[in-house]
């Protein structure tokens, strides 16, 4: 899973690079790697459910501590870690490219299944 993480004073993104996102997707969907993607709304209309002291603890958004927020996400089924790093090196590209002066990143998380469990 690749999360796509910025400050989200950041504001939505440009058409271009809304474009090319949707080809690339496109791309990968054709290739049989990509298992679903999304962009997240803004913390403004989302909530957080905490443990505190053993107790829950509901917060409505927007959430001030954060500096930077999950914008985005892309689950891919590959082979390896390298092709993971590939596709998110070359979606963090498109950001260069099509939205100059962007900051953010792109972590890439390995998604747990039954066979990773220890037993």
């Amino acid at each position: 899973m690749t999360l796509i993480k910025a400050a989200e004073s950041n504001g939505p993104p440009p058409k271009g690079l809304m474009d090319a996102i949707i080809s690339m997707g496109i791309e990968a969907s054709r290739a049989g790697v990509l298992v679903d993607s999304g962009g997240l709304t803004p913390t403004a209309v989302g909530g957080r459910v905490r443990i505190e002291s053993g107790k829950l603890v509901v917060i409505d958004g927007p959430f001030a501590e954060s500096k930077e927020v999950v914008g985005g996400f892309a689950v891919y089924d590959l082979a390896s870690r390298a092709e993971a790093m590939e596709w998110a090196r070359r979606f963090m590209s498109l950001h260069i490219e099509h939205w100059p002066g962007w900051e953010g990143e792109a972590e890439v998380r390995q998604i747990f299944g039954p066979n990773d469990m220890p037993s």
